[in-house]
């Protein structure tokens, strides 16, 4: 099967409650550029991993700099994502994950991808020891 480096609506986060959870029981990593929270989820949808992708408005007042993070992880991510869905897949289990940018300064895409990689893999393995 042809591999389809997609990201669509069903893959994101949007439920309140969900989150919420996510935030007060989930487990953390941190992988600079970022923090990655994860909690596992009990649901029948057919995506392993529902992500959340979040910029602090304290560290970046303006919108534009906050969406254009916000643009370059998610585009890391859809590209990158893969190597963890399959670990998923293979466990059965399906996760609620937040990305949370870190620094103070924009980071080029070239370093935002090499910390997301940093992150899946840390991710992959912290999944794989709680399987």
């Amino acid at each position: 099967m042809e591999q389809r480096f997609t990201f669509q609506k069903n893959e994101r986060l949007c439920s309140r409650t969900t989150i919420q959870e996510l935030f007060t029981k989930g487990k953390s990593i941190v992988k600079y550029p970022f923090r990655v929270s994860y909690l596992p989820l009990e649901s029948e949808d057919p995506v392993h991993a529902k992500i959340l992708i979040s910029v602090s408005k304290k560290r970046f007042k303006r919108a534009y700099k906050r969406n254009r993070l916000k643009r370059l992880t998610r585009e890391a991510y859809r590209l990158n994502k893969h190597g963890l869905l399959e670990t998923l897949d293979a466990s059965k289990k399906q996760y609620a994950i937040a990305f949370i940018y870190l620094p103070t300064e924009l980071l080029s895409y070239d370093a935002v991808e090499k910390g997301m990689k940093k992150a899946l893999n840390k991710l992959k393995k912290e999944l794989s020891e709680d399987a």
